[in-house]
């Protein structure tokens, strides 16, 4: 058994080309892990291993490694970039203790890097930052430092500086030490000297060297009032505060570097150990009951305790099915048998790997702080909690965000829809942000996801991999429903054919509720008209309506319904009756309570070079978009907007016609907003023409 305060349990994330992959590389490499350096642009990347990873240079999964580094074992994981594979990061940050946000010296804080910051910030993971790509053209460490303070709001910690710029890039002095390390051109990681600070750099590192000893001390009051005096604290001191501040989310020990050029790792290594925590050190997991409310309980990260893991990620390989799990705490060995709390089911633990990327090694035993892939386990899905069987328990589960596009898919031929069927299983239980449904009426299959490139990858990895050809149709809008204005109605449902009839009677009212609460329902009933007992079936009427609105039977969002008086019958009244009474009602009122269509808008961020920068806008505009904000850089400007997703298909084609190739785009779902009268009247149309056409 391993002493848990030496594992560090890491996630590398970033936005999209900010140099995450070849960052973990470098520290395998560094670690001894690999002998030879696969670069992203020849698709030789140990972590990006899937076939469509190497042909576009982009990280798809998230992939799972280990190494050592200062006696300390570092359970590593690469995670994408694209916006489209966000889940993978949130997964990801959702079991890790600590991270390494990468950021590019000359792009700086990109969107994804906002919307990654974002998650790791919900899932209260302690980082570091890495500013990469300082040998680049118009990279500037002090722009990306201000830019993190100013639009992720935290507090940078400068633990290295860098000596030269662009191509006089040469090194890193150390902030605390107060040493330079200096590389020589010949880009071995080994190959350099620890040398004085440069003349033309002591001011600013005595400036900066003051700066983080004052943070630091901050952490520890006798330390400060020690400092105050003029006692100087010892490097351990500093050190210790500075671990303190990291785990408390106060500050971002930050490093430079460039990972390419192999200067600069080893120190954020070094800072790894040094400031980000062990398993011990990280707030427990709440334990929840079945219906995801804390229970108060935690599950203390110790070998002593009952067994308890989360499975946080599902691969299909070559050897079967791979359930990723975080232990949390006990042991697990070959041959045990666990629980499914989520399933109540129990499995044998059969095989058990340490995984490096796609190779792996046997292990007989993990535990606590461990991140291991279980072969051929039966039913579990994404989310799951594993447990002992004598000590049940369920693990705060994850959240996914819901698809926001889909297209509709057909097999080529006929043997292929078994074969796309199994494949689509497989695929949904490895990805939980990609659904796929049936078309009852036209037996369409359609499949749901993030993005455009998302499902691209789909479509890919179904061709490849499972060797399913497929016709694909053009992509669909998640639209939603919702109402303008307040209505108060009644509704009766009466039936009398022999027995005992029904009856229910509802008067209710039925406003727009606040954006973004969904469904929410009162009663304010008096005097027993409608007794208690039925309240709960006349909300699971209304709610089970919601699904399919008035106008083009899209789902209903931000929808009040009060009850506030009604009528019952000592014989003829059920809870069957109140539930179709609600549902007549809400068929009865929603199309005179001002039913309105409602779009997905995305929130897009657009760079592009200066002289065409008029271009963009005037595009953008076209495509109903609303300017937000524009952001000269080095290089070029940076437009954000927000725009409906329904004008967005294709859109990366017409950027680069616009910039001559040099323009990129990145987006995400912000919120739905209400849909134009015109492009409202061609979708209920459509819907109507789909509706008529499965009536056929």
């Amino acid at each position: 058994m391993t002493d848990l305060s030496m594992y560090r349990n890491i996630g590398i994330f970033a936005h999209v080309d900010a140099g995450k992959t070849t960052t973990t590389e470098r520290i395998l490499k560094l670690t001894g892990k690999i002998h030879k350096t696969g670069e992203v642009h020849d698709g030789a990347a140990t972590t990006d291993f899937m076939e469509q990873e190497q042909e576009r240079g982009i990280t798809i999964q998230s992939a799972a490694t280990t190494c050592f580094w200062r006696d300390h074992r570092f359970n590593i994981i690469d995670t994408p970039g694209h916006v489209d594979f966000t889940v993978e990061v949130y997964r990801s940050l959702k079991v890790l203790d600590g991270g390494v946000g990468v950021f590019c010296g000359s792009g700086g804080v990109e969107p994804q890097s906002e919307t990654n910051w974002r998650y790791a910030n919900e899932s209260e993971v302690a980082r570091v930052i890495f500013v990469n790509k300082l040998d680049r053209m118009g990279a500037d460490f002090y722009r990306v430092v201000e830019q993190v303070k100013k639009v992720l709001g935290a507090n940078p910690l400068v633990m290295t500086l860098p000596i030269g710029r662009e191509d006089d890039f040469v090194g890193v002095v150390d902030v605390l030490t107060k040493k330079a390390y200096v590389w020589d051109n010949s880009g071995l990681p080994e190959n350099y000297v620890v040398e004085d600070v440069p003349a033309d750099m002591v001011d600013d590192v005595e400036m900066y060297h003051e700066q983080l000893i004052e943070t630091a001390v901050e952490q520890d009051d006798d330390l400060m009032m020690a400092y105050m005096e003029g006692e100087m604290p010892s490097l351990e001191e500093i050190k210790r505060c500075i671990r303190k501040g990291t785990i408390k989310l106060d500050f971002f020990p930050t490093f430079c570097g460039s990972a390419f050029k192999n200067k600069g790792v080893q120190l954020v290594l070094d800072g790894v150990v040094d400031y980000l925590p062990s398993p011990t050190e990280v707030d427990p997991q709440a334990l929840t009951d079945e219906e995801g409310n804390e229970t108060g309980e935690v599950a203390k990260v110790s070998v002593d305790e009952p067994f308890r893991a989360l499975a946080f990620k599902i691969m299909d390989d070559r050897f079967g099915a791979l359930t990723f799990v975080r232990i949390y705490s006990g042991k697990l060995k070959k041959g045990d048998t666990i629980l499914n709390s989520a399933t109540g089911k129990t499995e044998r633990i059969g095989r058990m790997v340490e995984m490096h990327a796609n190779d792996r090694n046997e292990l007989d035993s993990a535990q606590a702080g461990d991140i291991v892939a279980i072969v051929g386990m039966k039913n579990v899905q994404t989310g799951h909690t594993l447990c002992a069987v004598n000590a049940p328990c369920t693990l705060e589960a994850m959240v996914f965000p819901d698809p926001v596009i889909s297209i509709a898919v057909a097999p080529k031929d006929k043997g292929g829809s078994e074969k796309m069927g199994i494949a689509l299983g497989k695929m949904i239980a490895e990805d939980p942000s990609f659904c796929v449904e049936t078309d009852e009426d036209s037996g369409e299959t359609i499949l749901k996801g993030m993005g455009e490139l998302h499902l691209d990858i789909k479509v890919d990895i179904l061709k490849r991999t499972y060797g399913v050809e497929l016709i694909v149709g053009k992509p669909q809008v998640a639209y939603r429903e919702t109402i303008t204005k307040p209505i108060e109605d009644s509704y009766t449902h009466k039936k009398q054919s022999g027995g005992s009839g029904q009856f229910g009677k509802i008067d209710y009212r039925i406003k727009p509720g606040e954006q973004n609460t969904g469904f929410t329902f009162t009663s304010t009933v008096v005097g027993g008209n409608v007794p208690k007992e039925f309240f709960p079936a006349i909300e699971k009427g209304f709610a089970g309506m919601m699904n399919e609105g008035p106008l083009a039977g899209y789902p209903v969002l931000d929808v009040e319904v009060e009850l506030y008086d009604g009528g019952f019958h000592a014989v003829d009244s059920s809870a069957v009756a109140f539930e179709i009474a609600a549902k007549g009602a809400f068929r009865q009122s929603m199309p005179k309570a001002g039913p309105q269509l409602l779009e997905p808008v995305m929130k897009v961020d657009v760079f592009t070079p200066d002289d065409h920068v008029g271009d963009v806008i005037g595009d953008l505009n076209r495509r109903r978009g609303m300017i937000k904000d524009q952001e000269p850089g080095v290089t070029g400007v940076r437009v954000k907007a927000d725009v409906p997703l329904s004008e967005m298909f294709g859109y990366i084609g017409s950027l680069r016609t616009m910039t001559s190739g040099r323009g990129q785009f990145s987006m995400e779902f912000s919120h739905y907003a209400a849909c134009p009268a015109n492009v409202a009247e061609v979708v209920i149309a459509e819907a109507k023409e789909r509706k008529a056409a499965k009536a056929k």
